[in-house]
């Protein structure tokens, strides 16, 4: 099978956060085929019912599972890392991994999205995401990644200096 890289948003607002994101950090270290490409991690303003501060980051790791496999297994790691679904869409999770982009694959499907849905307008994707790929273009929209920040609704968003 081939390999492919992979774009992954990390977030965390539940619990101990920084401890979330090193232990995903680990898990995906686990599942990739080439060390693992680190954005800085990010404190940011809650988004809708949260009212605790995320902290944010994405990853690129290189892999030779499907993307449905991949997105089964992130479910799985999020459920055994105490991640609880609910009907509400910004509710309090201990981790959640979005594939942002897998290789230059464009999917819309019942079960997957990528590039994950609306990424391109949030700002606690697109900054850490600038930090990896500055010259990142939307492949739907061919928008650069400076243009989907200015678009990007206002948000209170500061870079940390935690390691991950």
């Amino acid at each position: 099978m081939t390999t492919n890289m992979v774009t992954i948003a990390l977030g965390s607002n539940k619990g101990n956060r920084h401890k979330h994101l090193k232990e995903a950090g680990r898990f995906l270290s686990k599942l990739s085929k080439e060390k693992v490409e680190k954005s800085a991690v990010y404190l940011t303003e809650p988004v809708g019912h949260s009212t605790r501060y995320f902290l944010n980051a994405t990853a690129d790791i290189v892999v030779d599972l499907s993307p449905e496999d991949l997105i089964i297994q992130f479910k799985q790691y999020e459920k055994e890392h105490g991640r609880v679904l609910s009907h509400s869409r910004w509710g309090p999770r201990t981790i959640d991994l979005d594939i942002i982009s897998f290789g230059d694959l464009v999917i819309n499907t019942d079960s997957l999205v990528i590039p994950h849905v609306e990424y391109n307008k949030r700002l606690f994707v697109l900054m850490p995401l600038l930090d990896l790929h500055p010259d990142w273009k939307d492949p739907k929209t061919n928008k650069s990644i400076q243009q989907m920040i200015e678009e990007a609704e206002s948000l209170q968003i500061k870079k940390t200096h935690l390691d991950w």
